[in-house]
């Protein structure tokens, strides 16, 4: 269980790994939050009830003060970043003594063990600002969802961005495929199946292949797999936690891991051909999606004849338009002789993620690279 005295502030530097300090003379507690550090993949400073190491409690980017060492500490300047641990959900003292020291939260183990554990690995993997999410979803099968998908992440690799790509659709062919990475070395979905609580996102990200400048995670070739939703809230939080942008490929079926990953998308493109069948088909597929996910537009793929536009499709579905994506001659012999979706910038769909990406990420004030 955890309460907050003071609203709750990032205390790490983007992009900084520094070390947790731990103060009390409590030996059980010490070993309860040295094994919390070490889930959380953290080497945390150490000081017995005192401080032996100068400007150690200015320095660290969060502290982990025992109710042992409260009072000792009342004296200290006041910080963002402390944390006041204790046991006793029934000693009321602990409130006045939080005050005091200026604490950010008290937690009470081990009800707070996943909480700390999470603060301690933002702090061990210098988390900043979360990468900008899009998921893309099909309005109907064939639509061209995945291409879309592929090329939006290829284009901002190319532009130099920190990207992952993730599929969540198991019925797809997969997208290592589409970027002719089949057998290239790195983890797939099943390696992640059973994951449960925090994924390390710089473990999560130097597993995963790499291709085009982008890291890829994928199905492989084997048995189909099911997700269950705590192993997709697990990854797709470490992958946003790493910055810059996350492009998510979406099955059109929302069962619970799909709903899991429209919960941690930042916007949405639904993938409409420009035919009525497609249409009636995108906007049940809209009605499903959009109670889950808010900032839903529709990406209209062209071409678009004069009874039915781009504008009015988006209109049809009651969705705004993102963009006309136009045909683009040659798309299969690019991917025969190597080259992936987007892998032009001068083509149909380089322009249009290009485009896209330069919109998004001025309405988001930039994302991290």
């Amino acid at each position: 269980m955890t309460a907050s005295i003071t609203p709750e502030r990032p205390s790490a530097i983007e992009g900084q790994r520094s070390r947790p300090l731990i103060v009390t003379e409590d030996e059980a507690l010490l070993d309860d939050l040295l094994r919390l550090c070490a889930a959380a993949g953290a080497e945390p400073e150490v000081a017995h009830g005192a401080l032996t190491r100068r400007g150690s409690w200015e320095a660290a980017p969060l502290i982990l003060v025992g109710d042992d060492s409260a009072a000792r500490l009342s004296d200290r300047a006041r910080r963002q970043g402390v944390l006041l641990i204790g046991r006793d959900l029934d000693d009321h003292g602990i409130w006045q003594r939080a005050v005091a020291l200026g604490a950010d939260n008290v937690a009470f183990l081990p009800d707070a063990e996943t909480w700390l554990v999470d603060r301690i690995a933002d702090v061990a993997e210098g988390v900043g600002r979360q990468a900008l999410t899009v998921g893309v979803i099909g309005g109907r099968g064939g639509a061209g969802a995945s291409t879309l998908a592929c090329a939006l992440a290829v284009t901002a690799a190319r532009s130099g961005r920190r990207t992952m790509l993730i599929d969540a659709d198991p019925l797809g062919g997969g997208l290592d495929v589409l970027l002719g990475g089949e057998g290239a070395q790195g983890l797939r979905w099943p390696a992640f199946a059973e994951s449960r609580g925090r994924v390390a996102g710089s473990a999560l990200e130097e597993s995963l292949p790499e291709l085009h400048a982008l890291r890829v995670l994928s199905w492989d070739r084997g048995d189909s797999v099911v997700i269950p939703p705590p192993a997709m809230r697990a990854v797709l939080a470490a992958a946003r936690r790493r910055g810059g942008v996350v492009v998510v490929d979406l099955p059109r079926r929302v069962d619970d891991a799909a709903a899991e990953a429209l919960s941690q998308i930042d916007l949405g493109l639904l993938v409409v051909p420009a035919e009525l069948r497609a249409v009636a088909a995108a906007h049940r597929v809209a009605s499903t999606v959009g109670m889950v996910l808010r900032d839903l537009r529709a990406v209209v793929r062209g071409p678009c004849g004069p009874e039915l536009g781009d504008e009015e499709i988006a209109e049809l579905l009651g969705l705004p338009l993102a963009g006309q994506l136009p045909p683009e001659p040659g798309l299969a012999d690019a991917f025969e002789g190597g080259e992936p979706p987007g892998g032009s910038p001068r083509g149909p769909l380089g322009r249009f993620c290009a485009e896209f990406w330069t919109r998004a990420l001025a309405d988001e004030g930039g994302a991290t690279a």
